[in-house]
């Protein structure tokens, strides 16, 4: 290798010195030492493999290597990957309507949203993807993953599903190819009903930009029909924007109580969020539903309303998604999406799930386990208008026939405990 190509080599080096030890600059020449491998490898490969490599390509997986080695949230971008997320929230592509993550070491499905493809396709939270139109994900990114399943509306694409079906004791694990379309994804994030006994319930499906407007729309519909109690159902809710959980929050807690912190290495990750001196439904007896596809956002609201003693959070354990992330532009537009801090619950409980122990999430007051198949289903039948056939002249009938109608544990659970709680302390005061 020539000199001019190693000292390309030492550039790289010290450049991911910089960025990923910004405080390293008195001990560079120790760094160097200990990064020398890394570079010996790289020469090593460049010069001696049986084919020519592209120089680009190992640097970024050099970089990818270096970054896998922390969490499953943090990621390095190249620069196309990079676009993608700086459009992520555009919300005008064509897609599935499928929330993934990373859990050791598979790309996993956190929830499909309610009305999608893979939402219509039975795609279940908790189903791990092995194959993208017949390519492994093993080793594939968060992000390369969404860039292929993401497309133009109406192209179709096969997703091969392992799901987990505990009854088969030799091989509890079933495969599955799932056909889809794509299709637009525009998402309506609140849904809501009344239930008996003036009990309203709300369905919050993600923690979107605009969930706030929706969420403030039925909290005053409801309380016009008579609302006196309700039920927030955040299962399968993935999450979404730290600032519309704190807001949601905010509807139903006083006094400048605690919400949520978040603490890392440095002071700057170090916040603390409140509620205001007054809330507009602080005095509205509150049921939060929770179960292992609620995440982050959703963690947030119900860890709030637990630690505060203004609600029961009823359901199982949530999914444990408590890390917060920034993303760092790199100078070749590429960009690192680097875990800063973690969430805290006001009572100091950190949200993040640890992958020795598993332990993380918000532990409910009630559990009541479920299948997930169950919840599944029980999920369709909670939907108020997507999941409802009308027709002129007559009353909408749900879409999923009687006889395969089940019951949902989980809210009659909630129902129970506000029917009991009025008994007691009689009509809200809100």
């Amino acid at each position: 290798m020539t000199k001019s190509k190693k000292y390309l080599l030492w550039i790289f080096a010290a450049f991911f010195v910089g960025m990923l030890f910004p405080r390293a600059y008195s001990t560079v020449d120790q760094t160097y030492q200990q990064l020398r491998v890394l570079v010996e490898v790289l020469e090593l490969v460049k010069d001696n493999y049986v084919e020519e490599v592209d120089t680009q390509k190992l640097v970024y997986g050099a970089a990818d290597g270096v970054v896998r080695q922390l969490d499953d949230f943090s990621q390095f971008m190249d620069p196309d990957t990079n676009k993608l997320v700086k459009n992520d929230t555009d919300g005008d592509f064509g897609g599935l309507g499928i929330t993934v993550g990373n859990q050791d070491g598979y790309l996993i499905v956190v929830s499909p949203m309610p009305g999608t493809p893979a939402y219509k396709a039975g795609i279940l939270p908790q189903d791990r993807i092995i194959k993208i139109d017949g390519e492994s994900t093993k080793d594939m990114s968060y992000y390369d993953a969404i860039k292929r399943m993401r497309g133009k509306a109406g192209t179709k694409i096969t997703l091969t599903i392992a799901r987990e079906t505990p009854e088969k004791k030799d091989d509890p694990w079933t495969l599955k190819d799932i056909t889809m379309e794509r299709a637009k994804i525009v998402e309506t994030v609140v849904r809501y009903h009344m239930l008996e006994n003036k009990i309203g319930y709300i369905h919050v499906s993600s923690f979107s930009g605009h969930v706030m407007d929706e969420m403030n729309e039925a909290m005053a519909d409801l309380k016009k029909q008579g609302m006196e109690a309700l039920v927030i159902d955040l299962r399968y809710n993935p999450g979404g924007l730290l600032e519309a959980a704190v807001d949601m929050s905010k509807l139903f807690l006083s006094g400048g109580k605690m919400i949520v912190s978040t603490n890392g290495r440095h002071p700057e990750n170090h916040q603390e969020f409140h509620s205001d001196v007054s809330a507009q439904y602080s005095d509205l007896p509150l049921v939060v539903l929770v179960n292992d596809g609620s995440a982050s956002a959703s963690e947030i609201v119900a860890g709030a309303m637990q630690d505060n003693h203004r609600g029961a959070i009823i359901g199982e354990r949530s999914f444990g998604k408590g890390s917060v992330q920034e993303i760092r532009p790199l100078s070749d537009g590429s960009g690192l999406r680097l875990t800063v801090a973690h969430y805290y619950t006001p009572s100091g409980k950190c949200i993040q799930r640890d992958p020795k122990t598993h332990i993380g999430g918000i532990v409910p007051d009630v559990d009541v386990k479920i299948s997930t198949d169950t919840d599944f289903r029980v999920k369709l039948m909670n939907q108020i208008e997507a999941e409802q056939i009308y027709a002129p002249g007559k009353e909408p009938v749900p879409s999923i026939k009687k006889k395969d109608q089940v019951r949902d544990e989980v809210l009659d659970k909630a129902i129970e405990i506000l029917k009991a709680r009025s008994v007691i302390t009689g009509p809200s005061k809100s």
